[in-house]
Protein backbone atom coordinates (compact mmCIF):
# COMPACT_ATOMS: atom_id res chain seq x y z
CA UNK A 1 0.00 0.00 0.00
CA UNK A 2 1.47 3.32 -1.03
CA UNK A 3 1.77 6.08 1.55
CA UNK A 4 -0.45 8.25 -0.65
CA UNK A 5 -3.40 6.03 0.20
CA UNK A 6 -3.36 7.24 3.78
CA UNK A 7 -6.05 9.84 4.22
CA UNK A 8 -6.81 11.67 7.43
CA UNK A 9 -10.50 12.35 7.91
CA UNK A 10 -10.89 14.58 10.96
CA UNK A 11 -13.97 14.37 13.15
CA UNK A 12 -14.02 18.15 13.36
CA UNK A 13 -13.40 20.34 10.35
CA UNK A 14 -10.77 23.02 10.78
CA UNK A 15 -11.98 26.61 10.40
CA UNK A 16 -11.38 28.16 7.03
CA UNK A 17 -10.39 31.77 6.63
CA UNK A 18 -11.96 33.88 3.95
CA UNK A 19 -13.37 37.39 3.75
CA UNK A 20 -15.67 38.74 1.06
CA UNK A 21 -13.38 40.51 -1.37
CA UNK A 22 -15.71 43.43 -2.01
CA UNK A 23 -15.52 44.27 1.66
CA UNK A 24 -11.80 43.69 1.99
CA UNK A 25 -10.16 45.63 -0.82
CA UNK A 26 -6.36 45.87 -1.24
CA UNK A 27 -6.18 49.45 -0.01
CA UNK A 28 -7.41 48.43 3.44
CA UNK A 29 -3.97 47.15 4.35
CA UNK A 30 -3.04 44.28 6.63
CA UNK A 31 -3.77 43.48 10.22
CA UNK A 32 -1.65 43.49 13.35
CA UNK A 33 1.86 42.12 13.67
CA UNK A 34 2.46 38.40 13.84
CA UNK A 35 3.45 36.70 17.01
CA UNK A 36 4.34 33.04 17.51
CA UNK A 37 4.63 31.10 20.72
CA UNK A 38 6.98 28.20 21.16
CA UNK A 39 7.64 25.52 23.69
CA UNK A 40 10.48 22.99 24.06
CA UNK A 41 9.96 19.65 22.38
CA UNK A 42 8.74 16.97 24.75
CA UNK A 43 9.37 13.28 24.29
CA UNK A 44 6.51 11.16 25.60
CA UNK A 45 5.56 7.51 25.54
CA UNK A 46 2.05 6.81 26.76
CA UNK A 47 -0.90 4.48 26.10
CA UNK A 48 -3.79 6.24 24.44
CA UNK A 49 -7.29 4.84 24.84
CA UNK A 50 -9.17 2.44 22.60
CA UNK A 51 -9.29 2.61 18.81
CA UNK A 52 -12.05 0.98 16.76
CA UNK A 53 -13.08 -1.28 19.62
CA UNK A 54 -9.57 -2.58 20.34
CA UNK A 55 -7.07 -1.20 22.86
CA UNK A 56 -4.00 0.29 21.20
CA UNK A 57 -0.88 1.34 23.06
CA UNK A 58 0.60 4.03 20.82
CA UNK A 59 4.10 5.29 21.23
CA UNK A 60 3.96 9.02 20.48
CA UNK A 61 7.04 11.22 20.30
CA UNK A 62 6.66 14.95 19.81
CA UNK A 63 9.42 16.10 17.45
CA UNK A 64 8.40 19.71 16.83
CA UNK A 65 6.57 22.36 18.81
CA UNK A 66 7.46 25.72 17.36
CA UNK A 67 4.94 28.53 17.02
CA UNK A 68 1.89 26.96 15.40
CA UNK A 69 3.83 24.01 13.97
CA UNK A 70 3.62 20.55 15.52
CA UNK A 71 5.10 17.23 14.48
CA UNK A 72 4.93 13.72 15.95
CA UNK A 73 6.44 10.30 15.35
CA UNK A 74 3.97 7.53 16.09
CA UNK A 75 4.36 3.76 16.36
CA UNK A 76 1.39 1.38 16.46
CA UNK A 77 2.44 -2.04 17.84
CA UNK A 78 2.21 -4.98 15.45
CA UNK A 79 0.22 -7.03 17.97
CA UNK A 80 -2.55 -4.46 18.11
CA UNK A 81 -2.68 -4.13 14.32
CA UNK A 82 -2.90 -7.92 14.09
CA UNK A 83 -5.79 -7.97 16.58
CA UNK A 84 -7.68 -5.54 14.41
CA UNK A 85 -6.88 -7.57 11.27
CA UNK A 86 -8.23 -10.73 12.86
CA UNK A 87 -11.33 -8.88 13.99
CA UNK A 88 -11.94 -7.74 10.43
CA UNK A 89 -11.39 -11.25 9.06
CA UNK A 90 -13.91 -12.58 11.60
CA UNK A 91 -16.46 -10.00 10.48
CA UNK A 92 -15.97 -10.93 6.84
CA UNK A 93 -16.27 -14.64 7.61
CA UNK A 94 -19.82 -14.06 8.89
CA UNK A 95 -21.07 -12.41 5.69
CA UNK A 96 -18.73 -13.33 2.82
CA UNK A 97 -19.98 -15.52 -0.02
CA UNK A 98 -17.49 -17.42 -2.21
CA UNK A 99 -18.04 -20.18 -4.76
CA UNK A 100 -17.85 -23.62 -3.09
CA UNK A 101 -18.72 -22.34 0.39
CA UNK A 102 -21.97 -21.69 2.16
CA UNK A 103 -22.67 -18.05 3.04
CA UNK A 104 -20.87 -17.15 6.27
CA UNK A 105 -18.87 -20.39 6.28
CA UNK A 106 -15.74 -19.33 4.40
CA UNK A 107 -12.66 -20.38 6.44
CA UNK A 108 -10.53 -17.52 7.70
CA UNK A 109 -7.33 -18.92 6.06
CA UNK A 110 -9.11 -18.69 2.68
CA UNK A 111 -10.18 -15.09 3.43
CA UNK A 112 -6.60 -14.24 4.38
CA UNK A 113 -5.33 -15.76 1.16
CA UNK A 114 -7.83 -13.94 -1.05
CA UNK A 115 -8.22 -10.63 0.77
CA UNK A 116 -5.29 -10.34 3.16
CA UNK A 117 -3.55 -7.46 1.40
CA UNK A 118 -6.73 -5.42 1.02
CA UNK A 119 -7.76 -5.97 4.64
CA UNK A 120 -4.28 -5.05 5.88
CA UNK A 121 -4.30 -1.82 3.84
CA UNK A 122 -7.73 -0.97 5.21
CA UNK A 123 -6.72 -1.65 8.82
CA UNK A 124 -3.50 0.35 8.55
CA UNK A 125 -5.28 3.30 6.98
CA UNK A 126 -8.07 3.37 9.56
CA UNK A 127 -5.68 2.84 12.46
CA UNK A 128 -3.43 5.68 11.36
CA UNK A 129 -6.39 8.02 10.80
CA UNK A 130 -8.01 7.23 14.15
CA UNK A 131 -4.71 7.33 16.02
CA UNK A 132 -3.99 10.75 14.53
CA UNK A 133 -7.39 12.02 15.67
CA UNK A 134 -6.71 10.61 19.15
CA UNK A 135 -3.44 12.55 19.31
CA UNK A 136 -5.28 15.74 18.46
CA UNK A 137 -8.05 15.07 20.97
CA UNK A 138 -5.64 14.26 23.80
CA UNK A 139 -3.64 17.42 23.23
CA UNK A 140 -6.53 19.72 22.35
CA UNK A 141 -5.09 20.47 18.91
CA UNK A 142 -7.20 22.08 16.19
CA UNK A 143 -5.50 21.64 12.79
CA UNK A 144 -5.51 24.73 10.61
CA UNK A 145 -5.35 22.63 7.46
CA UNK A 146 -5.20 18.93 6.56
CA UNK A 147 -2.20 17.43 8.41
CA UNK A 148 0.61 15.75 6.48
CA UNK A 149 0.82 12.05 7.33
CA UNK A 150 3.63 9.81 6.03
CA UNK A 151 4.34 6.17 6.65
CA UNK A 152 7.95 5.58 7.63
CA UNK A 153 8.01 2.40 5.51
CA UNK A 154 4.86 1.76 3.48
CA UNK A 155 5.92 -1.72 2.39
CA UNK A 156 6.83 -2.85 5.91
CA UNK A 157 3.61 -1.40 7.36
CA UNK A 158 1.50 -3.82 5.32
CA UNK A 159 3.43 -6.93 6.31
CA UNK A 160 1.80 -9.00 9.07
CA UNK A 161 3.79 -8.84 12.28
CA UNK A 162 5.26 -5.38 11.60
CA UNK A 163 4.81 -2.26 13.67
CA UNK A 164 3.22 0.67 11.82
CA UNK A 165 5.38 3.77 12.13
CA UNK A 166 4.29 7.10 10.74
CA UNK A 167 4.81 10.83 11.15
CA UNK A 168 2.25 13.60 11.54
CA UNK A 169 3.06 17.24 10.71
CA UNK A 170 0.58 20.06 11.01
CA UNK A 171 -0.10 23.66 11.85
CA UNK A 172 -2.65 24.37 14.55
CA UNK A 173 -5.12 27.20 14.76
CA UNK A 174 -3.85 30.08 16.90
CA UNK A 175 -5.41 30.95 20.22
CA UNK A 176 -7.73 33.87 19.52
CA UNK A 177 -8.98 36.13 22.28
CA UNK A 178 -12.17 37.75 21.09
CA UNK A 179 -12.26 41.52 21.56
CA UNK A 180 -15.05 43.37 23.35
CA UNK A 181 -17.27 44.10 20.37
CA UNK A 182 -19.29 46.64 22.36
CA UNK A 183 -16.31 49.02 22.26
CA UNK A 184 -16.43 49.24 18.46
CA UNK A 185 -18.01 52.40 17.04
CA UNK A 186 -19.37 52.35 13.50
CA UNK A 187 -21.24 54.78 11.28
CA UNK A 188 -24.17 53.69 9.14
CA UNK A 189 -24.65 56.00 6.16
CA UNK A 190 -28.22 56.55 5.03
CA UNK A 191 -29.29 58.05 1.71
CA UNK A 192 -32.90 58.89 0.93
CA UNK A 193 -34.42 58.19 -2.48
CA UNK A 194 -35.40 61.56 -3.96
CA UNK A 195 -37.37 62.49 -7.05
CA UNK A 196 -34.21 63.33 -8.96
CA UNK A 197 -32.94 59.74 -8.62
CA UNK A 198 -36.28 58.35 -9.82
CA UNK A 199 -36.40 60.79 -12.75
CA UNK A 200 -32.88 59.75 -13.77
CA UNK A 201 -33.90 56.09 -13.91
CA UNK A 202 -37.04 56.97 -15.88
CA UNK A 203 -34.94 58.99 -18.32
CA UNK A 204 -32.56 56.04 -18.78
CA UNK A 205 -35.52 53.74 -19.41
CA UNK A 206 -36.92 56.17 -21.97
CA UNK A 207 -33.54 56.32 -23.75
CA UNK A 208 -33.49 52.53 -23.99
CA UNK A 209 -36.98 52.67 -25.55
CA UNK A 210 -36.09 55.45 -27.99
CA UNK A 211 -36.55 55.29 -31.73
CA UNK A 212 -34.22 56.82 -34.32
CA UNK A 213 -35.67 59.13 -36.95
CA UNK A 214 -33.45 59.69 -40.01
CA UNK A 215 -32.41 63.31 -40.58
CA UNK A 216 -33.33 64.24 -44.15
CA UNK A 217 -31.86 67.74 -44.33
CA UNK A 218 -28.19 68.25 -45.07
CA UNK A 219 -26.53 69.31 -41.84
CA UNK A 220 -23.85 68.39 -39.37
CA UNK A 221 -24.52 66.33 -36.28
CA UNK A 222 -25.71 68.16 -33.19
CA UNK A 223 -25.25 67.15 -29.58
CA UNK A 224 -27.58 64.22 -28.82
CA UNK A 225 -27.88 63.12 -32.47
CA UNK A 226 -26.85 59.59 -33.44
CA UNK A 227 -24.20 59.18 -36.14
CA UNK A 228 -23.52 55.89 -37.89
CA UNK A 229 -19.75 55.84 -38.47
CA UNK A 230 -16.74 53.79 -39.51
CA UNK A 231 -13.52 54.56 -37.65
CA UNK A 232 -9.89 53.48 -37.43
CA UNK A 233 -7.63 54.37 -34.49
CA UNK A 234 -3.85 54.60 -34.69
CA UNK A 235 -1.08 55.21 -32.18
CA UNK A 236 2.11 56.58 -33.73
CA UNK A 237 0.60 55.74 -37.11
CA UNK A 238 -0.04 52.08 -36.30
CA UNK A 239 -3.56 50.65 -35.94
CA UNK A 240 -4.12 48.89 -32.61
CA UNK A 241 -6.40 45.97 -31.61
CA UNK A 242 -9.94 47.10 -30.77
CA UNK A 243 -9.41 50.49 -32.38
CA UNK A 244 -11.55 49.95 -35.47
CA UNK A 245 -15.30 49.78 -36.02
CA UNK A 246 -17.86 49.70 -38.83
CA UNK A 247 -21.47 50.92 -38.88
CA UNK A 248 -21.24 51.95 -35.25
CA UNK A 249 -24.11 54.05 -33.89
CA UNK A 250 -22.59 56.75 -31.71
CA UNK A 251 -24.48 59.40 -29.75
CA UNK A 252 -22.73 62.71 -30.32
CA UNK A 253 -21.30 63.98 -27.01
CA UNK A 254 -22.70 60.84 -25.40
CA UNK A 255 -21.17 58.96 -22.48
CA UNK A 256 -19.39 55.62 -22.37
CA UNK A 257 -16.43 56.40 -24.63
CA UNK A 258 -12.89 57.70 -24.16
CA UNK A 259 -13.14 61.40 -23.21
CA UNK A 260 -13.23 63.59 -26.33
CA UNK A 261 -14.19 60.81 -28.74
CA UNK A 262 -17.90 61.51 -29.18
CA UNK A 263 -17.61 65.22 -28.39
CA UNK A 264 -15.40 65.85 -31.44
CA UNK A 265 -18.03 64.35 -33.78
CA UNK A 266 -20.25 67.39 -33.35
CA UNK A 267 -20.75 69.10 -36.71
CA UNK A 268 -19.72 66.03 -38.73
CA UNK A 269 -22.15 65.36 -41.65
CA UNK A 270 -22.82 62.11 -43.52
CA UNK A 271 -20.21 61.56 -46.24
CA UNK A 272 -17.56 63.57 -44.41
CA UNK A 273 -14.34 62.23 -42.88
CA UNK A 274 -12.62 63.77 -39.89
CA UNK A 275 -9.51 62.88 -37.90
CA UNK A 276 -9.67 63.50 -34.17
CA UNK A 277 -7.12 63.03 -31.40
CA UNK A 278 -7.91 61.64 -27.97
CA UNK A 279 -5.84 60.61 -24.98
CA UNK A 280 -6.62 57.38 -23.14
CA UNK A 281 -6.97 57.88 -19.37
CA UNK A 282 -4.06 56.83 -17.19
CA UNK A 283 -6.26 54.24 -15.49
CA UNK A 284 -7.64 52.82 -18.75
CA UNK A 285 -8.37 49.10 -18.53
CA UNK A 286 -5.92 48.12 -21.31
CA UNK A 287 -2.42 48.78 -19.99
CA UNK A 288 -0.88 49.14 -23.48
CA UNK A 289 -3.23 52.05 -24.22
CA UNK A 290 -3.34 53.75 -20.81
CA UNK A 291 -2.05 57.33 -20.96
CA UNK A 292 -1.37 57.19 -24.70
CA UNK A 293 -2.56 59.56 -27.45
CA UNK A 294 -4.42 58.10 -30.44
CA UNK A 295 -5.65 59.52 -33.75
CA UNK A 296 -9.02 58.30 -35.05
CA UNK A 297 -10.09 58.67 -38.66
CA UNK A 298 -13.90 58.85 -38.62
CA UNK A 299 -16.22 58.62 -41.62
CA UNK A 300 -19.88 59.56 -41.04
CA UNK A 301 -22.41 57.49 -42.98
CA UNK A 302 -25.89 58.25 -41.58
CA UNK A 303 -27.42 60.78 -39.21
CA UNK A 304 -30.50 60.22 -37.07
CA UNK A 305 -32.39 62.07 -34.37
CA UNK A 306 -33.46 60.12 -31.27
CA UNK A 307 -37.15 60.31 -30.41
CA UNK A 308 -37.88 59.59 -26.76
CA UNK A 309 -41.25 58.20 -25.66
CA UNK A 310 -43.45 60.09 -23.21
CA UNK A 311 -43.41 58.71 -19.66
CA UNK A 312 -47.13 58.08 -19.51
CA UNK A 313 -49.60 55.26 -18.85
CA UNK A 314 -48.97 53.74 -22.28
CA UNK A 315 -45.22 53.67 -21.62
CA UNK A 316 -45.75 52.04 -18.21
CA UNK A 317 -48.05 49.41 -19.70
CA UNK A 318 -45.56 48.58 -22.46
CA UNK A 319 -42.96 47.59 -19.87
CA UNK A 320 -45.36 45.66 -17.64
CA UNK A 321 -46.80 48.16 -15.13
CA UNK A 322 -50.40 49.20 -14.59
CA UNK A 323 -49.60 52.89 -14.11
CA UNK A 324 -46.82 55.45 -13.94
CA UNK A 325 -47.34 55.61 -10.16
CA UNK A 326 -46.67 51.87 -9.83
CA UNK A 327 -43.60 52.22 -12.03
CA UNK A 328 -42.24 55.08 -9.90
CA UNK A 329 -42.89 53.18 -6.65
CA UNK A 330 -41.08 50.12 -8.03
CA UNK A 331 -38.10 52.24 -9.06
CA UNK A 332 -38.04 53.90 -5.63
CA UNK A 333 -37.98 50.53 -3.84
CA UNK A 334 -35.23 49.22 -6.08
CA UNK A 335 -33.07 52.31 -5.56
CA UNK A 336 -33.71 52.03 -1.81
CA UNK A 337 -32.48 48.43 -1.83
CA UNK A 338 -29.36 49.48 -3.74
CA UNK A 339 -28.66 52.24 -1.22
CA UNK A 340 -29.15 49.78 1.65
CA UNK A 341 -26.70 47.32 0.06
CA UNK A 342 -24.10 50.06 -0.38
CA UNK A 343 -24.63 51.21 3.21
CA UNK A 344 -24.16 47.66 4.52
CA UNK A 345 -21.05 47.16 2.42
CA UNK A 346 -19.58 50.36 3.82
CA UNK A 347 -20.54 49.35 7.36
CA UNK A 348 -18.96 45.92 6.93
CA UNK A 349 -15.78 47.46 5.59
CA UNK A 350 -15.58 49.76 8.60
CA UNK A 351 -16.08 46.78 10.91
CA UNK A 352 -13.33 44.72 9.25
CA UNK A 353 -10.94 47.66 9.52
CA UNK A 354 -11.71 48.01 13.23
CA UNK A 355 -11.36 44.27 13.85
CA UNK A 356 -8.02 44.21 12.05
CA UNK A 357 -6.78 46.88 14.46
CA UNK A 358 -8.14 45.17 17.59
CA UNK A 359 -6.61 41.71 17.25
CA UNK A 360 -3.13 40.34 16.76
CA UNK A 361 -2.33 36.66 16.41
CA UNK A 362 -0.12 34.57 14.12
CA UNK A 363 -1.62 33.38 10.84
CA UNK A 364 -0.93 29.71 10.02
CA UNK A 365 1.64 29.65 7.24
CA UNK A 366 -0.21 27.00 5.24
CA UNK A 367 -3.40 29.06 5.22
CA UNK A 368 -1.47 32.22 4.38
CA UNK A 369 0.28 30.53 1.45
CA UNK A 370 -3.01 29.15 0.15
CA UNK A 371 -4.73 32.53 0.28
CA UNK A 372 -1.75 34.33 -1.29
CA UNK A 373 -1.49 31.77 -4.10
CA UNK A 374 -5.17 32.26 -4.96
CA UNK A 375 -4.73 36.04 -5.07
CA UNK A 376 -1.51 35.81 -7.07
CA UNK A 377 -3.06 33.50 -9.65
CA UNK A 378 -5.66 36.18 -10.34
CA UNK A 379 -2.97 38.85 -10.56
CA UNK A 380 -1.01 36.79 -13.08
CA UNK A 381 -4.16 36.06 -15.09
CA UNK A 382 -4.97 39.80 -15.20
CA UNK A 383 -1.41 40.56 -16.26
CA UNK A 384 -1.55 37.92 -19.00
CA UNK A 385 -4.88 39.34 -20.25
CA UNK A 386 -3.60 42.92 -20.04
CA UNK A 387 -6.17 43.74 -17.34
CA UNK A 388 -3.76 44.61 -14.54
CA UNK A 389 -4.57 47.90 -12.82
CA UNK A 390 -2.17 50.67 -13.91
CA UNK A 391 -1.00 51.27 -10.34
CA UNK A 392 -0.07 47.57 -10.04
CA UNK A 393 1.48 47.43 -13.51
CA UNK A 394 3.87 50.20 -12.49
CA UNK A 395 5.26 48.23 -9.51
CA UNK A 396 8.11 45.75 -9.56
CA UNK A 397 7.46 42.08 -8.79
CA UNK A 398 8.89 42.16 -5.27
CA UNK A 399 6.80 45.16 -4.21
CA UNK A 400 3.63 43.72 -5.71
CA UNK A 401 4.14 40.35 -4.01
CA UNK A 402 4.78 41.99 -0.65
CA UNK A 403 1.62 44.10 -0.89
CA UNK A 404 -0.62 41.20 -1.86
CA UNK A 405 0.93 38.94 0.75
CA UNK A 406 -0.04 41.53 3.37
CA UNK A 407 -3.58 41.49 1.97
CA UNK A 408 -3.61 37.67 2.15
CA UNK A 409 -2.46 37.77 5.78
CA UNK A 410 -5.19 40.27 6.66
CA UNK A 411 -7.84 38.11 5.02
CA UNK A 412 -6.69 34.96 6.80
CA UNK A 413 -6.68 36.68 10.20
CA UNK A 414 -10.08 38.26 9.70
CA UNK A 415 -11.46 34.96 8.45
CA UNK A 416 -10.14 33.13 11.52
CA UNK A 417 -11.48 35.82 13.82
CA UNK A 418 -14.96 35.62 12.28
CA UNK A 419 -14.85 31.81 12.38
CA UNK A 420 -13.90 31.82 16.05
CA UNK A 421 -16.57 34.42 16.83
CA UNK A 422 -19.19 32.29 15.14
CA UNK A 423 -18.00 29.11 16.84
CA UNK A 424 -17.90 30.70 20.29
CA UNK A 425 -21.41 32.12 19.90
CA UNK A 426 -23.12 29.14 18.31
CA UNK A 427 -23.67 30.75 14.92
CA UNK A 428 -24.62 28.16 12.31
CA UNK A 429 -26.09 27.97 8.81
CA UNK A 430 -29.35 26.04 8.58
CA UNK A 431 -30.34 23.84 5.67
CA UNK A 432 -33.16 26.27 4.86
CA UNK A 433 -30.68 29.13 4.61
CA UNK A 434 -28.44 27.04 2.37
CA UNK A 435 -31.39 26.10 0.15
CA UNK A 436 -32.43 29.76 -0.19
CA UNK A 437 -28.87 30.64 -1.19
CA UNK A 438 -28.89 27.85 -3.79
CA UNK A 439 -32.13 29.20 -5.25
CA UNK A 440 -30.78 32.77 -5.27
CA UNK A 441 -27.61 31.64 -7.03
CA UNK A 442 -29.62 29.63 -9.57
CA UNK A 443 -31.82 32.69 -10.25
CA UNK A 444 -28.77 34.49 -11.63
CA UNK A 445 -28.81 32.14 -14.65
CA UNK A 446 -31.99 32.99 -16.51
CA UNK A 447 -33.48 30.07 -18.34
CA UNK A 448 -31.21 27.62 -16.48
CA UNK A 449 -32.54 28.03 -12.94
CA UNK A 450 -33.77 24.44 -12.59
CA UNK A 451 -30.54 22.92 -13.94
CA UNK A 452 -28.32 25.06 -11.71
CA UNK A 453 -30.38 24.28 -8.60
CA UNK A 454 -30.29 20.57 -9.42
CA UNK A 455 -26.51 20.80 -9.86
CA UNK A 456 -26.20 22.21 -6.33
CA UNK A 457 -28.57 19.56 -4.99
CA UNK A 458 -26.59 16.69 -6.53
CA UNK A 459 -23.18 18.10 -5.57
CA UNK A 460 -23.11 18.74 -1.80
CA UNK A 461 -19.51 19.97 -1.99
CA UNK A 462 -20.54 22.64 -4.49
CA UNK A 463 -23.47 23.66 -2.29
CA UNK A 464 -21.10 23.94 0.67
CA UNK A 465 -19.27 26.78 -1.10
CA UNK A 466 -22.35 28.91 -0.37
CA UNK A 467 -22.22 28.19 3.35
CA UNK A 468 -19.14 30.32 4.03
CA UNK A 469 -20.58 33.65 2.81
CA UNK A 470 -23.82 33.02 4.73
CA UNK A 471 -21.90 32.20 7.90
CA UNK A 472 -19.75 35.29 7.45
CA UNK A 473 -22.74 37.58 6.95
CA UNK A 474 -24.49 36.16 10.04
CA UNK A 475 -21.35 36.61 12.12
CA UNK A 476 -20.86 40.17 10.86
CA UNK A 477 -24.50 40.96 11.72
CA UNK A 478 -23.96 39.48 15.18
CA UNK A 479 -20.98 41.76 15.82
CA UNK A 480 -22.75 44.82 14.42
CA UNK A 481 -25.61 44.20 16.86
CA UNK A 482 -23.12 44.43 19.74
CA UNK A 483 -21.23 47.45 18.38
CA UNK A 484 -22.22 51.09 18.77
CA UNK A 485 -23.69 52.16 15.44
CA UNK A 486 -24.45 55.79 14.72
CA UNK A 487 -26.54 56.82 11.72
CA UNK A 488 -25.72 59.74 9.43
CA UNK A 489 -27.75 61.00 6.49
CA UNK A 490 -25.76 61.56 3.30
CA UNK A 491 -26.41 62.13 -0.37
CA UNK A 492 -26.45 59.20 -2.78
CA UNK A 493 -23.21 60.52 -4.29
CA UNK A 494 -21.51 60.62 -0.89
CA UNK A 495 -22.66 57.06 -0.16
CA UNK A 496 -21.23 55.78 -3.46
CA UNK A 497 -17.98 57.69 -2.88
CA UNK A 498 -17.64 56.13 0.60
CA UNK A 499 -17.94 52.63 -0.85
CA UNK A 500 -15.63 53.28 -3.79
CA UNK A 501 -13.06 55.03 -1.62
Amino acid sequence: MAAGLLRYVPHRTAARAGVVELADTPDLGSGGASRGGSSPSARTTRPLGIIWGFPVAMQVTETLSEGLKRAYEVVLPAADIETRRMGRFTELAKTLTLPGFRPGKVPIPIIKQRFGSAVTAEIVEQSVSEATQKIFDERGLRPAMQPKIDLADAAAATKPGSDVAFTVALEILPEITLPDFSTITLERLKAEVDDAAIEKVLADMARRQRTLQPVEESRGAAKGDVLTVDFTGRIDGVAFPGGTGEDMEVEVAGEGYVPGFTEQMEGLAPGETRTITVRFPDDYGVADLAGKEAAFEITAKKLARPVLPEIDAAFAERIGFESVEELRETISRQIGREYAQLARLNLKRQLLDKLAELVSFPAPETMLEGEFNQIWQRIEADREADRLAPEDAAKDEETLRAEYRAIAERRVRLGLLLAETGRANGITVSQDELTRAMRAEAARYRGQEAQIFEMFRKNPQLAETLRGPIFEDKTVDFIIELAKVEERSVTAEALSAAVEG
